[in-house]
């Protein structure tokens, strides 16, 4: 018998024996705990790559049919280290990052400033005046405090120093997404500057187009165009149509107030994948087509050219390409109140590995890796090891009901958020990253050490 692949929510390599024991991008998991240890990331690389490569032809494709340019950013919020960001470059994508600490990742992995865009409702002094020094392609201003301040930093460089290129992101009211700490694009949240709301005075503008107005008047800064994200594991592309038609609404408006027309609109990312079995991810040419259809309606109807447009993501991405590999330890069946049993399964990770079960509710897939499984299953929990009830990975799998301590347990799709997500609760160092492709692994981010905790503590 050859292997046959998992398929979803698993990623593309990831393939059972005839020993009952998985195999990803040809590496056996028992030789991955044995060389690593558990918990650990096990990431895909060939499915990471194919992944970016389908993203970006599928856009291409889509909005060359209209006569449109586009770019796609890989969101590193999602997961970023040296190599991923190298990847995602190598195979087309540019790289968007939320913080400093991302934009210096992306550098340190020679992503040119370009190819790259920061984002942050609360960027630091520090954090704009890096993104200037390195020539980012964009940067997102999420207010307008952050205007006057990216407008102070260039102006500190000097009386040569070229205009800052800016989007500003906006609020367009289509509330998508899978939770609501998730969806982005609703008026009372933190992020961007609302499309309905009105400033008083004589005119009544938006804040949104009052912000572009005030970009505008800045010789310090170049307006490049207008950003929105709607939301996370987005299932359904029409939130994306309405949102554009809003965005491109406030273009065309701009430009018949001042004369001036965006060349760029950036309609963001949170396109959905699968978690579990029988879960359809989003589908990349469907959603690149309708998107595309969509924004050539609306410029149409508005009479105004299409804009380039751009993207941004993350989860797509990486999530479905990599595995958290764990240990189980404990093995507990506990009495619930229907009278019915459920086996409570402790694996050497948690909270502190995957945060988001706890944090949104998240759902998540899990499989004994190791061997060939009772042909019985039991309906189980599988639980960290940190003081908190609330630690819990997968809320509930039928596992096979010999699942016993010593076993590896797989968990599917948490290549997005899990690592970046990451925590040292209860003092548990975080996993490693490792590589698979080829037959062969490679260590991106090295397992934390106990080491590398005490050190931060001066006593």
């Amino acid at each position: 018998m050859t292997a046959q692949p998992l398929g979803l929510p698993w990623s593309a390599n990831a393939t059972r024996g005839a020993d009952g024991a998985v195999r990803v991008a040809g590496v056996h998991v028992r030789d991955l705990a044995a060389q690593q240890g558990t918990p650990a990331y096990v990431l895909d690389e060939a499915d990471f790559r194919a992944r970016a490569r389908d993203l970006r032809g599928a856009f291409e494709r889509a909005f060359g049919e209209i006569g449109a340019g586009v770019d796609v950013y890989y969101a590193g919020k999602a997961f970023l280290s040296v190599a991923v960001a190298r990847w995602a470059h190598e195979e087309g994508l540019r790289v968007d990052t939320s913080t400093g600490g991302e934009l210096a990742v992306a550098l340190r992995a020679g992503v040119p400033g370009e190819h790259l865009g920061l984002h942050g409702n609360n960027k630091s002094d520090a954090e704009i005046a890096r993104a200037l020094e390195a020539g980012v392609g964009r940067i997102i201003v999420d207010s307008f405090g952050e205007i006057e301040r990216v407008g102070a930093a260039v102006r500190a460089r000097g009386a040569g120093a070229p205009p800052a290129p800016v989007m500003v992101r906006v609020t367009t009211g289509v509330h998508a997404g899978g939770h609501e700490y998730i969806s982005t694009a609703h008026e009372d949240q933190k992020f961007g500057l609302s499309v309905a709301a009105r400033t008083g005075g004589d005119d009544p503008v938006s804040p949104a187009m009052a912000a572009l107005e005030e970009i505008l008047r800045r010789p310090e800064l170049r307006l490049l165009g207008i950003h929105s994200h709607i939301g996370s594991q987005i299932l359904d592309p029409a939130g994306f149509a309405v949102a554009a038609a809003s965005v491109l609404g406030l273009r065309a408006d701009l430009a018949a107030r001042t004369g001036y027309l965006v060349p760029e609109v950036d309609l963001g990312g949170g396109f959905g994948i699968a978690y579990l079995p029988g879960e359809v991810p989003l589908d990349t040419g469907r959603i690149a087509t309708e998107i595309a259809a969509a924004v050539d309606s609306a410029c149409a109807a508005l009479g105004t050219p299409v804009p380039r447009l751009s993207f941004e993501p993350g989860r797509a991405v990486v999530g479905p390409t990599t595995l958290t590999l764990y240990t189980v330890g404990t093995v507990k069946p506990v009495r619930l109140d229907d009278g019915s049993e459920r086996l409570y399964v402790s694996v050497d990770g948690g909270m502190s590995d995957n945060i988001r079960p706890a944090l949104y509710g998240a759902h998540y897939h899990a499989a004994v890796v190791s061997r060939t499984g009772s042909a019985d299953t039991v309906l189980a929990r599988v639980v960290g090891k940190h003081c908190e009830s609330g630690d819990i990975v997968v809320h509930q799998v039928q596992l096979p009901a010999d699942v016993a301590p010593g076993d590896l347990l797989a968990v599917a799709a948490t290549g997005a958020y899990g690592r970046s997500m990451a925590s040292n609760y209860n003092h548990v160092p975080r996993p490693p990253v490792v590589a698979v492709a080829d037959g062969a692994t490679r260590v991106l981010v090295r397992r934390e050490t106990e080491d590398d905790l005490l050190a931060l503590d001066l006593g």
